[in-house]
């Protein structure tokens, strides 16, 4: 049978016994951090012969047996293991006595100078940056211990911060006085500083694209009004609204073009590229009110009110002169449109679907447009001239306006596609998976995000199952292996065993910090797409 002999103060044994008188000696240490041991209690347990049960079990032979079994289990002793608990340390809720923090926040947040710092414990640690590798610290304890010996008193100290806080909030409610009075100060003492490189986005690329199509969208839309005026055609009225849609598009666009070249800032960490996305979609939504609204509503007043038309001649050659200059910033276009598809090893239908570059989709698909526009007007005009017929003219304006309408649906859907964030490529994706993969620190990598932020930036983020290992053993190989072997022979007591654990745990979370900074360099250097990289311990 199994009987359980159990008294307060002692550990539960389950012994197999059969009415045997045994005497257990049990006890429990528990060590704190600070390698003291308390006995929680020793105590002799007097087993007398326990309640006599008579059971009749058969034979002779099997007592003989059993009184075999009782001696020998007599004279076996008991082994107690005692089992070593490192206390547990409470942190409590709010726990930053071992926080570190930057000069710039002890400054700020601590209302404290930088010679206060000079005088604490400086600290060097891995840096965040890519540009740096290491940088100063302090302990959030010293600068909290600063402050109020500076300060005096936390009550102080939160009258400062106050005091700060409301002189803060009055600078950003005369941001705009402040602004000026700076340009008024650039103006007297000069501009040290070196001249912004917007300016120069305008002399290549898509700014150039751009610029050259304000210029002659303008002159376009004045000869093309001067054409409507003589004759009161709507083919050449919806012309002239076309092009005034398209120079306010792309003035739009330039502007989006300045913006995005702005640098980031708190507000804004990934900057503003997608300026470009939403000059594009509001370019889009332009052409749809003010270019489609405006041909179709002229056509449709042409067909209910027609009326005859004078002579079409200047309005021929004006068209003629329109279809020539569109035409040259079509190519214009085309050809950045092939230079840079071509750069990113990309066809050309794939770079316009995809958006890599609105400005200059919008500048593409707006000539292209102006183009067929030209020549649904100069068809229409003839065939009124050649029928006297108005109607003709009047389907002609209802023609552009649905073409305009078209390409402006589909700049509002590639351009929100594109602000939305989209995936990058299955194949880009598949190489930047299995370059992670193929690093020995990692064993798994998990919910894996690439998204598009436009301008041929991606950010990258997954989640990193990493092999402890190896991370271990990268530690250990830039470790003197035999001083590491004398820490460990000199440990004696648990304090030493606290404070070795301690130190190299901290070393080795250090070397994995390092190794997440290996990898995301890795991705940068061998991807140019990817900016922004995200892993994060699994």
């Amino acid at each position: 049978g199994w009987q359980a002999s159990t008294k307060s103060g002692s550990l539960s044994y389950i012994l197999p016994c059969n009415r045997l008188p045994v005497q257990l000696v049990s006890q429990v240490r528990v060590y704190t951090s600070n390698g003291q041991k308390k006995n929680l209690g020793s105590e002799d347990t007097n087993g007398s012969n326990p309640e006599e049960t008579q059971r009749k079990v058969g034979t002779g032979r099997q007592d003989t047996s059993n009184a075999g079994q009782k001696q020998s289990f007599l004279k076996e002793p008991i082994q107690v293991k005692v089992k070593a608990v490192l206390k547990k340390r409470e942190y409590g809720p709010k726990y930053t006595q071992n926080n570190f923090i930057t000069g710039v926040r002890a400054i700020n947040e601590f209302c404290l100078k930088s010679s206060d710092l000079d005088q604490l414990r400086k600290i060097k640690r891995r840096s965040p940056h890519d540009d740096t590798e290491t940088f100063t610290v302090y302990l959030r304890s010293d600068v909290e211990a600063k402050s109020l010996e500076v300060w005096g008193s936390p009550e102080a100290l939160a009258r400062e911060r106050k005091r700060r806080k409301e002189a803060e909030i009055k600078y950003r409610e005369n941001l705009f006085r402040n602004q000026r009075l700076l340009r008024e100060y650039k103006e007297f003492f000069g501009n040290t500083k070196p001249r912004s490189s917007a300016a120069a986005m305008f002399f290549k690329g898509p700014g150039k694209v751009v610029m050259v199509a304000i210029c002659i969208n303008g002159l376009n839309f004045f000869f093309k009004l001067l054409a409507w005026v003589y004759t009161g055609s709507a083919s050449m009225f919806s012309e002239a609204i076309h092009s005034l849609a398209d120079t306010c598009n792309q003035a739009l666009l330039a502007l989006g073009i300045s913006q995005s070249a702005r640098t980031p800032d708190p507000s804004h960490p990934y900057g503003f590229t997608n300026m470009r996305y939403i000059a594009s979609l509001i370019s889009g939504v332009g052409i749809f009110m003010m270019g489609a609204g405006l041909s179709w509503y002229h056509g449709i007043m042409g067909l209910l009110h027609p009326h005859p038309i004078e002579s079409l001649l200047w309005a021929y050659c004006i068209l003629a002169g329109s279809l020539v200059s569109e035409g040259a910033t079509l190519l214009v276009a085309i050809n950045e449109i092939r230079r840079s598809a071509r750069a990113k090893g990309l066809s050309f239908y794939q770079y316009v679907v995809q958006s890599r570059d609105p400005s200059t989709n919008v500048v593409l698909l707006e000539d292209a447009a102006a183009v067929l526009s030209v020549a649904v007007a100069a068809t229409c005009m003839g065939l009124t001239s050649l029928t006297g017929n108005p109607y003709y003219d009047s389907v002609g304006s209802l023609g552009v306006g649905t073409l305009l309408g078209t390409v402006s649906a589909f700049l509002i859907y590639t351009n929100t596609e594109a602000l939305l964030g989209r995936s990058i490529q299955p194949e880009q994706l598949q190489r930047l998976t299995e370059l992670l993969e193929s690093d020995p620190v990692v064993r798994a990598i998990h919910d894996v995000k690439a998204t598009d932020m436009g301008m041929s930036k991606v950010r990258f983020k997954a989640e990193v199952d990493f092999d402890g290992r190896v991370v271990t053993r990268s530690y250990l190989e830039k470790q003197d292996i035999e001083q590491l072997l004398q820490e460990i022979q000199q440990v004696k007591t648990l304090e030493e065993l606290e404070a070795f654990m301690l130190k190299h745990g901290e070393n080795i979370i250090d070397t994995l910090g390092a190794e997440v900074d290996r990898l995301e360099k890795d991705l940068k250097q061998r991807n140019p797409d990817v900016r922004h990289v995200d892993l994060e311990i699994l």
